[in-house]
């Protein structure tokens, strides 16, 4: 029995043990033909091999030896902490419950397994917070058709939109709209959120200019509507346009929440309070069903 068998075994073993919600395997290992009642996920990551980094080095044995070490400790942090961002989204996405996910981390230079309690998760502490102003039904419905967007985009285009959530009342008066309301005179049913047949539409309005604004009881009050907003003393990472800025200064001002996608890259923000208080790379989301 190789290595990798032998920690893919030692993994299995741990998570039914520890009846655990998920396995998610970092790397290119392959369970296709391990049993286990447990769902399991697959990401891949590749991480620059050391080796290829070493080569031609002039750096004494002892220097590389710590550079190795060092790298290492590096890669296995930002895997971990891959495993404990995939784990949140699983989450959110409602395909991983609450409670314990291991993790197959493997890389070129070495394995890990690693268990990660969600109740512990930074990432859903933080969407916690969000949703004592927005339930958490709705939020997680929103994120849901972001990472849609974020993923897929529609009809192959890459596309950026917004969704503000909650004191619609406020986020409608700093408001003007763009274009006609497409959910102007629209039946409930039509505009609920929470209701799947509406997402083909959320997506297809999501290619208009301007933002989504939803109320607390999910309701689309409006598509295509820009924010008329005082964005000084905002900031947000370089490269994101006016959007995201609108988005996080509607938040400062309001209390409401933003969920931003950009167009290039698909990166994912949320804003809370001016601030952004989540950032989730598309490569995050990279989880396949095994």
């Amino acid at each position: 029995m190789d290595s990798t068998e032998v920690v893919v075994s030692a993994a299995v073993k741990i998570a039914e043990r520890l009846e655990a919600r998920a396995i998610i395997v970092s790397g290119d290992i392959n369970l296709e033909k391990v049993e286990t009642h447990i769902p399991v996920y697959f990401t891949s990551r590749k991480q620059k091999n050391l080796i290829d980094h070493l080569v031609a080095s002039s750096k004494t044995k002892e220097e590389n030896s710590k550079e190795i070490l060092d790298k290492l400790n590096q890669q296995a942090a930002g895997k971990t902490e891959q495993i404990e961002n995939l784990s949140a989204i699983g989450f959110m996405t409602e395909d991983v419950d609450e409670g314990n996910v291991v993790g197959i981390i493997e890389s070129k230079e070495s394995y890990a397994i690693v268990i990660h309690n969600l109740a512990y998760n930074r990432m859903l502490k933080t969407l916690k917070e969000c949703e004592e102003r927005i339930s958490a039904g709705i939020l997680r419905t929103v994120l849901k058709i972001a990472f849609d967007i974020s993923d897929s985009g529609r009809e192959g285009k890459k596309i950026g939109t917004a969704f503000i959530l909650g004191d619609v009342e406020e986020v409608l008066t700093r408001s003007h709209q763009m274009i006609l309301n497409p959910y102007t005179g629209q039946a409930d049913d039509d505009r609920n959120i929470l209701d799947r047949k509406n997402w083909e539409s959320i997506k297809e309005f999501a290619q208009l200019d301007g933002v989504f604004v939803i109320s607390e009881e999910g309701m689309i009050e409006a598509a295509g509507r820009y924010l008329d907003v005082d964005a000084r003393n905002i900031s947000v990472d370089k490269g994101l346009g006016g959007r995201h800025v609108s988005a996080a200064a509607i938040t400062r001002d309001t209390v409401a929440i933003a969920i931003t996608v950009s167009e290039s890259g698909g990166v994912m923000h949320i804003y809370m309070d001016g601030k952004e208080v989540i950032h989730i790379e598309s490569t995050e989301r990279a989880l396949r069903w095994r």
